[in-house]
Formats: structure tokens, sequence, C-alpha cells
């Protein structure tokens, strides 16, 4: 699959590797154009439908996430580039598909492509039908600590679970039950079952997806109306579902 592709780079040198590796190790990537500011980044992203940007964090008059707070609306996957390691958190709150360390290792290149070209190709399978996933079985139960003792529940009638703090939301067709384990505990609970994490606050019932909506980390509708976000690093993991 082609991925159309800018670099988002303020150093000329950079680029030039990037480039050149890209051009080298990569063939389904197609460089539509480079950029050395924000503003020029900001420029080519609205001329062009992009499937992947390569962004610098680090730049003259702003940094990376200035430049994607003002693009809202973005299809496409980005892939960090920086010298610096503690931009980390901030990328995957910024929906990264991945993170890639200066001077570049053309191994993490190269999987950090790949990983954005199943994505692309299972959204474009997915785009705007009626999700259909491969994995049925959800029968089972699960106990919840209450206070005064615990409630059983089956596992098929939870729609998706969402972190608050210490406590955990059990969100049901029409009800939801607050209980004080964190979504951690239940990511492990209900690993046997076909339960994905989506994002550091979610954990869905995949069975209970309805629909998937490509996006800038992208979104599920569950059974219950409910849109949720998917974080980029979880995207690959539940697209697998599907």
């Amino acid at each position: 699959m082609e991925l159309k592709a800018i670099i988002i780079e303020d150093e000329a040198n950079s680029r030039e590797i990037l480039r050149s590796y890209l051009v080298k190790y990569c063939k389904d990537v197609k460089i539509e154009g480079e950029a050395a500011s924000i503003q020029e980044g900001i420029q080519l992203i609205n001329e062009h439908e992009l499937d992947l940007i390569f962004l610098d964090v680090e730049m003259p008059f702003g940094n990376a996430f200035d430049l994607l707070e003002q693009v809202p609306d973005r299809n496409f996957e980005t892939v960090f580039v920086t010298a610096y390691n503690h931009y980390a958190m901030d990328a995957l709150n910024n929906h990264a598909a991945y993170y890639l360390m200066k001077p570049i290792n053309i191994d993490e290149l190269v999987k950090a492509v790949e990983y954005v070209s199943e994505i692309k190709k299972k959204e474009e399978a997915l785009n705007d039908r009626i999700v259909q996933p491969m994995i049925k079985n959800v029968k089972g139960k699960i106990t919840l600590p209450q206070q005064d003792g615990f409630q059983v529940l089956d596992v098929s009638d939870i729609i998706f679970c969402r972190a608050d703090d210490n406590y955990t939301e059990i969100h049901l067709e029409n009800k939801k039950i607050l209980v004080s384990k964190t979504l951690k505990y239940f990511e492990e609970a209900l690993s046997k079952f076909p339960f994905a994490r989506i994002h550091k606050s979610y954990l869905v019932n995949v069975n209970e997806i309805v629909k998937y909506k490509k996006g800038k980390g992208g979104s599920v509708i569950v059974s219950n109306g409910k849109e949720l976000m998917v974080s980029a690093s979880k995207k690959k993991d539940l697209l697998a579902y599907f």
C-alpha cells in the first residue's frame, strides 16, 4: 500500500538523511513534500491528502505539538522524530503512531512504516462499514467488589469500562456501575475474553463495537451509541480483531 507522506524537520541535513532512508528502505512511502517550519508544515498538510507525517519535535518558533493543535481534524498518522526521549508521553497523548530517536535506526524506521501501513490497510477495509469482529465468544462471569460483598455480572453484558482515577465505571446497556478497582485490574480480569484496551481510559468489549471512525487517533462507536477515542499506540491491536 502506498503511503503519501511529508517530512517536517527544520534541519536540512536531518531531512536529507530521513529522505534517503525512506527512498532506499521504504519503497511504499511517496514523499509529497518537505517543510522546515511549523507554518510550512501546516501549508503542506492543507495541500495534500496524507497518510503519514514524519515530524520533528523541536523547531524554531514552536514545536510539533503546536503544529498538531492547529490541525484538529486529521486522518494521517504521525511518526515523531527527535533526539530527546522526554517527549515520549506528550507524543502518546497526541496520538503518535511511532516515536523515532535520532540518529535514526533503519530497522526502527522500517518498523514504523510497516506499523502505519498495517493500520491504514485495516482502516480502509473498515471505513464507513458496520464492523464484524472475528471473535464472538464472551461467555463467562466476573465478580464486582462491593462494600457489602460482591456482584456477579455476565461478561457479555459489559459494553465498555472507563477509568476514573482508582475507580472504574462498568458501562452496561442501561446503567453504569462504579467499582473501587483500577482499569488495569479489569484489563487483567477480562484478558481471557475479547476486551481491547483502546486508550488509557477505555477497555471495550470488541463485540459491542458497531463502527470504527478514522481521525486524529481514531474512535469507535459502541452499541449504546457512545463514541470512544482510540490511542494510536493501541490502534493496531484493536484492528486485529476485525
